[in-house]
């Protein structure tokens, strides 16, 4: 059994990994939580202590630490005796935690795939790019590390899997729905971290279709979802990570994402791109300093952690898996819907950062009790859903199907 946590990362995600973690420290123990910022990472734990979160009395600390620098991570791994590190920080340092891990022997957990700074939708599939090149030494040296183990990807990988397993024979197709019907009353906002968020929809819209991969515009297609509880919402096909793996795993099925936009933020963001102020590629000013556009962006809106407070509405993030069982055509939606509002009042965080936080500390508690403890790097459609789905219900997301399709039969997972 693993125990002994260490959070990279300070941002909104982090803060419901946090307070995740310490209302499950009985089956986690120590708590510790790591960034270049200090202060950030006291401020969460003192949310902790505020929410009176822990579980049972026990560790939680806070470090300083440059996620970038693989061996002051290791040293801290070592410090705190952490057997399990949950990787919310920076998409940046994915592979430099990554080797942390890889060294002293921790299990790897993170949310989202790896980037280079430099660099916007490179050549799919984009984990054989960095973390799959690292998947025959985890198996060598028996270090679990589990890829995109947020909601999406994550849970919807989780998703995918289940709804194969249980309702098909043969997937023909899995179609991801992202929509977040919640209002944050700011002009413009994004709801993680900007630069992230706009690197994901300024490249190119990779998706596969007949077996091979194919390519699209963002904001090219679009289409009305009738979804449960937040109802009618537009949503545009995308890029995303959980594609790329998917596609490799049932390369049988097209696999798509799609994700809901209003027309006001396509309004400003293709304001922004037109002026090139989205692009990663240094500039310089007419002073002579070098700057780069996007980082210039993300620093003057608002950071997602403050839109928590007046946030509302929710969210409905789920799979239309469509397949074929004893040579009938079927269909299922699994999903879920979570409430910003629910999500302040609990941990202080809005609703996005409370799908991506809670799965990965389910994820921890499956390493913990040995049950997803892999000892090789996977990603989360390679594991069994199900004792997922069973702690995620316990602790806040839980898992809803609609059997026949969108408007079908409606029940728990498990029923």
């Amino acid at each position: 059994m693993k125990q002994n946590v260490l959070i990279i990362g300070a941002g909104g995600v982090a803060q419901v990994v946090a307070h995740k973690c310490a209302q499950n420290n009985d089956v986690l123990g120590d708590i510790h939580i790591a960034s270049r910022t200090l202060s950030k990472c006291e401020a969460i734990l003192e949310s902790v202590r505020e929410k009176g979160a822990m579980k049972q009395e026990g560790v939680l600390e806070a470090h300083q630490v440059d996620a970038m620098d693989s061996a002051a991570v290791a040293a801290l791994i070592n410090k705190t005796g952490a057997q399990i590190v949950i990787n919310v920080g920076s998409a940046f340092v994915n592979m430099t935690v990554m080797d942390a891990c890889i060294e002293t022997g921790a299990a790897y957990i993170d949310t989202a795939i790896h980037e280079d700074p430099t660099k916007i939708c490179e050549t799919p599939p984009w984990y054989a790019n960095y973390e799959w090149k690292k998947r025959d030494l985890c198996a060598e040296k028996g270090v679990t590390a589990i890829l995109g183990a947020g909601f999406d990807p994550g849970v919807v990988n989780a998703f995918a899997r289940f709804a194969i397993d249980e309702y098909m024979d043969e997937v023909k197709s899995i179609d991801i729905v992202d929509i977040n019907a919640g209002s944050h009353g700011k002009y413009f906002a994004t709801n993680f971290d900007p630069e992230i968020n706009f690197r994901e929809f300024t490249g190119v819209v990779y998706y596969w279709e007949d077996q091979q991969w194919k390519e699209k515009k963002m904001f090219e297609t679009g289409h009305d979802w009738e979804l449960p509880v937040v109802g009618t919402s537009r949503a545009y096909q995308s890029g995303h990570d959980e594609v790329h793996s998917l596609a490799t795993n049932y390369p049988q099925a097209d696999v798509r994402f799609w994700m809901g936009f209003g027309d006001h933020y396509i309004n400003v963001f293709t304001v922004l791109q037109n002026l090139g102020l989205l692009s990663e590629q240094p500039v310089k000013t007419a002073e002579g300093q070098e700057v780069v556009p996007l980082k210039v962006v993300k620093a003057v809106l608002p950071d997602p952690s403050s839109l928590a407070p007046n946030y509302t509405g929710k969210t409905c993030i789920g799979d239309l898996v469509k397949g074929t069982k004893d040579g009938q055509d079927v269909e299922v939606f699994v999903y879920n819907v979570a409430d910003h509002k629910d999500a302040y009042n609990e941990v202080g965080s809005q609703g996005i950062s409370y799908t991506a936080g809670v799965p990965p500390v389910a994820a921890a508690m499956l390493v913990a009790t040995g049950e997803w403890d892999a000892k090789t790097m996977k990603n989360v459609e390679e594991l069994d859903p199900k004792p997922f789905f069973t702690i995620l219900d316990n602790i806040g997301l839980p898992t809803r199907v609609q059997v026949g399709g969108l408007g079908g039969e409606d029940k728990a997972w498990n029923e």
